[in-house]
């Protein structure tokens, strides 16, 4: 079985830690937390842990560390260095374009403006798959940046602690290559609550 490598995309540092903007940060950690990951070590200027899986072989998950348009360059020396293919690459990013909550994963395709997308598509091309996580916009394209840098509301912190959860939780699906799969799972578990 190939290895995976799954990457979660954030700025480092506890003040962006509950920003929007590291939704993919977040994820990382807690699919690390339910799957028992190794401690994660400092290695290819991130943060690196790995477990075996029955089913899915060895994952890597890794959460570049220098600030989200770097994002590339880890990820690339990551991808070196274990000869992992870039269709075996998962990157967990926010996705302004989608309602909170809500969840679409693809691959290959554009960055969207992106710039963790944008250095990773230059450091392993563009073939490797992106679990956008939608965080929503703030109607005004002159609001962006202020909204991606600020905390989740206390209002939208259960949402994003169920949403976590069950991507997680289902993140087999999405190991096996059933993205189909794991988005409709995703999408009804956080619908019924």
């Amino acid at each position: 079985m190939a290895m995976k490598l799954l990457v979660g995309l954030g700025n480092p540092g506890k003040s962006y830690s509950g920003h929007r903007h590291n939704i993919g940060f977040m994820a990382i950690d807690r699919i690390m937390e339910m799957y028992g990951f190794s401690t994660a070590a400092r290695k290819f200027g991130g943060m690196i842990g790995e477990t075996s899986s029955t089913t899915a072989g060895k994952i890597f998950a890794f959460k570049p560390m220098g600030y989200m348009n770097t994002s590339g360059v880890p990820t690339g020396e990551a991808v070196s260095f274990y000869k992992i293919e870039p269709e075996n690459v998962i990157v967990f990013h926010d996705e302004l374009d989608l309602p909170l909550g809500k969840i679409r994963v693809k691959k290959g395709g554009g960055n969207g403006g992106h710039n963790g997308l944008k250095s990773i598509d230059a450091h392993i091309g563009k073939d490797y798959w992106r679990v956008r996580l939608g965080i929503g916009h703030p109607g005004d394209k002159d609001m962006v940046s202020d909204y991606v840098l600020s905390d989740f509301r206390k209002d939208e912190r259960k949402l994003i602690e169920l949403w976590l959860e069950e991507i997680s939780k289902h993140l087999p699906l999405l190991l096996q290559g059933d993205d189909a799969g794991f988005m409709n799972k995703v999408v009804l578990a956080t619908q019924t609550e």
